[in-house]
Formats: structure tokens, sequence, C-alpha cells
């Protein structure tokens, strides 16, 4: 027998955690939320420093790959996805960020009304947890715990001496008044643990609200319509199919990947595309899968034996195993790492409005993703570009829903963006130069035969990849945009009771970290439902 909720929710990463948690506080709602991963709830996914363990492999990783990239010298991208509740809150590197004031303006510009900055940031606020800031700008009783690092790592002052040195910016908070500057990050961390979506909105009720189903292991093949209407959906979990209906809406939430994939075997998306793979039209959507964005990011990497860093020798590894005592009893030290402990947001002109790269300083030596390991301890520096002019796509390898999405984020696509990176190299090289740092660095992994503007631009083509922040497939619009996916409300355009809550929506990539912007939208999601259902 087909069970039947008020809502389905396909996906418990940020979003999905988010609006079904919120709709669930309701009794009198029913919800089912479907995750394709595990609980997400064991000591891997709570330890900060075990993010070193998922993003590199297939544990709680969705381990997807891009189709040769023609900017990166037809390279094969890599993009890790959180398999687990909490999606990739679950495997991501924990930075609290929300983006640019500018960046939630530029939406309202562009159509998304009810999405400027003023009326996203109380749901910033309802959702955060500030142990340190509070305020105009912040919240101190949500449920996403947000904290200052524990690791009490020294190389933070040598961080900020360097910043100085370089002469940028200072700054304690990078979700108030201003952004720019360099400074500690805040993380999604509470006594030192993870504090993903799912710890925030869905593992505390998963035993105290009747109307709260989870499924997890449970993989959605297929949304399932009647008419124009979408009444349930189609998943496998141990090897079976199985059903499950939606009295009220189908909420898709599996993020910029997975979310236009489902909507494409669900016969929505670009006729064209779906008679190719087989699949009937239900719906003629062609923006669905296209305005792929994400952030080009380049490594600086240094060998140093200072003793602040991580990394794979036996000093490294000696020092962390001394450390397991101190974290099991306070949550600190090197375990409650995030790695990208530092960083921050910089303009490579000073005549640009909003910063344009954004910084992650790591304890470690980073090559590939974690996936090439080096020998000895050190350190790293990301940069990545904030807003890229390139526009890629999602579509389908086949119409076997277990299949991988085939995801092409065209980096570099736009020249535009090549030459920003220039810049950010430059700019990231003046932090890295300082004497606070080159103290620090024995040897130079990458970058140490890079002199002149071509040599930064064979480089950057050479090892540029993602910094996790896929965005924008199934982009919110208004009437008038033939591109827009959903409306202001996030309901799919020419079809009914099916929504989309998830970092696909974004019309424009945000500048910073996507993972509190995503939670964000489910928080507002559930109030844009709730107010419907009055």
């Amino acid at each position: 027998m087909t069970e039947t909720y008020d809502f389905v929710v396909v996906g418990g990463g940020s979003g999905g955690c988010a609006v079904a948690g919120r709709l669930s506080e309701d009794p009198g709602t029913s919800v089912a939320l479907l995750e394709a991963g595990g609980p997400g709830d064991n000591w891997v996914v709570k330890t900060p420093y075990a993010l070193s363990l998922m993003v590199p492999s297939k544990l709680n990783n969705w381990h997807f790959e891009t189709v040769p990239q023609p900017g990166l010298n037809g390279r094969i991208g890599y993009q890790p996805r959180g398999k687990a509740l909490g999606g990739s809150s679950a495997i991501n590197a924990m930075v609290y960020i929300r983006g640019h004031k500018w960046d939630y303006d530029h939406w309202a510009e562009l159509g998304a009304d009810g999405w400027s900055y003023a009326d996203v940031l109380p749901y910033f606020k309802r959702s955060e947890n500030n142990a340190e800031f509070n305020g105009a700008y912040h919240g101190q009783s949500g449920p996403l715990h947000v904290n200052r690092l524990r690791t009490d790592n020294p190389v933070h002052e040598i961080f900020l001496q360097a910043a100085r040195e370089a002469q940028f910016r200072v700054r304690d908070d990078f979700n108030g008044e201003e952004q720019e500057g360099l400074g500690l990050y805040q993380l999604t961390q509470h006594e030192g643990e993870r504090w993903s979506a799912a710890r925030a909105y869905v593992h505390p009720h998963m035993a105290t609200r009747p109307n709260l189903r989870v499924e997890t292991g449970a993989q959605a093949t297929r949304i399932l319509f009647e008419g124009g209407r979408a009444v349930g959906v189609e998943f496998r979990k141990d090897n079976e199919t199985r059903q499950v209906r939606a009295r009220r809406e189908v909420i898709l939430a599996s993020g910029a990947f997975q979310t236009p994939q489902l909507l494409q075997l669900s016969g929505v998306g670009d006729g064209e595309m779906l008679q190719r793979h087989g699949i009937a039209t239900v719906h003629h959507l062609p923006g669905v899968g296209q305005n792929l964005q994400d952030h080009p990011d380049f490594i600086f990497a240094y060998q140093s034996d200072a003793p602040y860093f991580t990394g794979t020798s036996f000093t490294g590894i000696g020092r962390l195993l001394s450390t397991i005592g101190q974290y099991r009893r306070e949550g600190r030290g090197p375990l409650a790492t995030n790695f990208a402990e530092c960083g921050g947001f910089l303009k490579t002109r000073p005549d640009l409005d909003v910063p344009d790269i954004q910084l992650h300083f790591g304890m470690a030596m980073v090559d590939d993703h974690g996936r090439k390991r080096h020998w000895g301890t050190g350190f790293s520096c990301h940069v990545c570009l904030l807003r890229p002019k390139s526009r890629g796509s999602v579509g389908l390898t086949s119409a076997d829903p277990l299949a991988a999405p085939r995801i092409d984020p065209n980096f570099f696509g736009e020249a535009d963006d090549l030459e920003a990176m220039v810049a950010g190299y430059k700019t990231t090289q003046r932090l890295m130069e300082t004497p606070a740092l080159r103290a620090l660095q024995q040897k130079d992994l990458f970058t140490a035969n890079v002199r002149t503007d071509d040599d930064i631009r064979a480089i950057l083509r050479a090892r540029v990849d993602t910094v996790y922040h896929p965005v924008g497939t199934c982009k919110m619009g208004a009437a008038n945009d033939p591109t827009a996916v959903v409306d202001p409300h996030l309901k799919v355009r020419g079809l009914e009771a099916l929504r989309i809550v998830d970092a696909s929506v974004m019309p424009t990539l945000i500048g910073g970290n996507t993972n509190a912007p995503t939670i964000m939208i489910g928080e507002k999601a559930a109030d844009l439902i709730r107010g419907e259902m009055r």
C-alpha cells in the first residue's frame, strides 16, 4: 500500500532538511523526507577532521565527475557532493558565510521578487544560533549552531599578521555590515563537532514527531504526475521500487546536479534533449539544467615543518594521535579543524563595488581535492573567483535513473574569467609573499617557477577546479524570463504542486560559500508554503 503525506521532500540536504524540519513543526502537517544516503549521524560526520576522509572518497559522497573541460586543458573535474542526511553540509568545510548584500539585491533586480537582502536577512537570523555575534545581523536562537574555531592554532595570529603586512583589512565578522577583509572563519560547529543541516533541523525530531517520516537509503527515480500535477515520487530502496504520494506538494531538494536530473528523468526539461534519451515530455521547460555556475578555484600549497599543520608524515600523524584525548574531553584541538580555518574576501581592483575573490587558508597541503598525497606537513591557500561569467549545464548521460548526471561547469568558457583569476592569483600571491608566511614555507609545491602572466594562465588551466559551490540549474526568475524554471515562490513554472528548495534556484552565484544561503532558502520556502496553506 502506497503511503500518502501532505508533503514529500526529495533530498535531505541543506534546503531539504530546513524545509522538512520547519513544515513538520505543525503536528497537523505530515512530511516524508527521502534521502539516498545514510543517516549522517556517526563519528565520521561529526568529527570535523574526518572531512579529509570523505571529500576525496565515496564515503557519504556521490563522488561525481565532470565532462572534459576545454578551458582546463580538457581535464575531467571532480565534484564531491554529500550523500547522507545533511547533504553536502555533512561533508563540507563548515564555513559559515552568507554572501554579500549585493548578491541578493541583484537577485531581486533580475526578477526574484521578495529575495532582496532585506527580505532574506530575517531567515538567515532565524536559522542561526551564533555563539559570538548578535544584533542587527545575527540570531542566537535558531537551530543552526555557528561558532568560533576551537583548534587553538597559533597560526591564526601569523595569518592575521600576514594580512596586515600585505595591507589587507582584518575583519572579525564576514556576515555583518561589510564583507571585505581577511580573518578567521566562523563555522557550523557546536562544542567542536560538525553541525550539519540534519543535526539542526531533522535529527532532533525523528523520534518525537510522528508526522515526520525520514527514509534513508531511498533514491528518487521519478516524479509521478497526473496531468500537470505532481502527485508523488517513485524511489529505489533495498533494490525495490516503491512510491510515496503527496496530497499537497512534491518538494525537490536534491541540489544543483540531481534536482535537474530528476526533473529530466521525469519528463520535465528541454523536449528535444528528452527525446534523444527516449523520455516522453511531460512539460517542455528548456531552462532545466541550464545556467550552472560554480566558483573556479586555484590552490597554492607549501611544505612546512612548523608545528601548526597536519599531513602525511610520522611527525604529523603522531601529533594528531596525541590530541585524540583532548578532543574527546574538550571538543578542542586539531581534530576540530575544518582545514579552511582562515580566509576572507578581497578586491583585485580598488574600483570594484564588491569583493571578487575569496581565500580559504588551509592547515594541510591539498592537491587534487586531497586525492593526491604528498609526504610531509604544510599548508594551502585557495583562491576562487566569486562571480564568474561562464555558464555550464547539467543533463542526462542516459535514461537510467541510477546513472550519474552529465555535469559541465564550463570553467573558463568565458575568457574574462581566466583574466580575473590571473588577477586573483596575483592578489593572493601578495599574501603568500609576506614575511610572516614566507617564514613558514620550506617548499613551494606548485608555483615556484611561475613568473609571467602567461605562466599564471598556464598553471590556472592546469590546476583549477571547483571549490564545491554549484548553483543555478533551476533558476528562479520573473514570468517573462524564458530560462526561469521556478517563480519567486519556488514553484516550477507550468506545473502544479511541484516546488524546488535548494541551491539550483539561485539565479546567480552568491559571493561566498553556499551552505548557509541554501538553508536560508529552506527557511523562506517553509514560510512561503505556510502562507499559502492559511
